[in-house]
């Protein structure tokens, strides 16, 4: 799959990442509630901030799939990221739609528009069968999300990255009959 930036929705324009970000993205990484779900432990807000936008950026020099910007299309402020991602829960080779946002945009449709643009984007232009999220079970705000985006939970307890997670999935199948509509309508 050739990975765009510049993605829109109607609130939202995607770009892809720079070192620039850094500093604009330690709101969100020096916010404790924010970070809960992050699943990357033992860095201080400065790290977790030069991490994230180092790996996202490693990716996309590797030309792999990694996190974009998410920015408002009427005040150009980032609210945070999202992405498709290459995971292996399991051992399986799937496709991850995942999100973060600053913790002033919660409550406000973002999470669940941002991933499903990226939704949208994957089946668009890829092969793949499914796409999921990886998410952590008490983590009840992504897992409305993942429900919102069209998703039901297809594993639960699934051990990655040392952690425990329920696997949320739509297949091509499911995504095709939510664009098309209910039959006969």
């Amino acid at each position: 799959m050739i990975y765009k930036d510049h993605l829109e929705s109607p609130r939202l324009i995607t770009r892809f990442l720079t070192k620039e970000d850094e500093a604009p993205w330690m709101e969100y990484c020096c916010d404790p509630v924010a970070t809960r779900f992050t699943g990357i432990p033992g860095k201080n807000p400065e790290e977790l901030a030069r991490f994230m936008i180092e790996v996202g950026m490693k990716r996309y020099a590797e030309g792999r799939l990694g996190p974009q910007v998410l920015l408002s299309k009427e005040t150009g402020e980032l609210v945070g990221m999202c992405a498709l991602l290459v995971q292996e829960p399991n051992g399986k080779r799937e496709i991850e739609v995942g999100y973060h946002l600053l913790r002033r945009f919660w409550g406000k449709g973002y999470a669940t528009e941002a991933a499903q643009l990226l939704r949208d984007y994957g089946f668009e232009n890829g092969d793949m069968d499914s796409i999921i999220s990886i998410i952590d079970p008490l983590n009840v705000a992504s897992q409305a999300v993942a429900l919102r985006n069209g998703m039901c939970v297809s594993e639960r307890g699934v051990g990655f990255k040392g952690n425990t997670y329920d696997i949320y999935r739509i297949t091509r199948r499911e995504w095709e009959q939510l664009k098309t509509g209910p039959q006969g309508a």
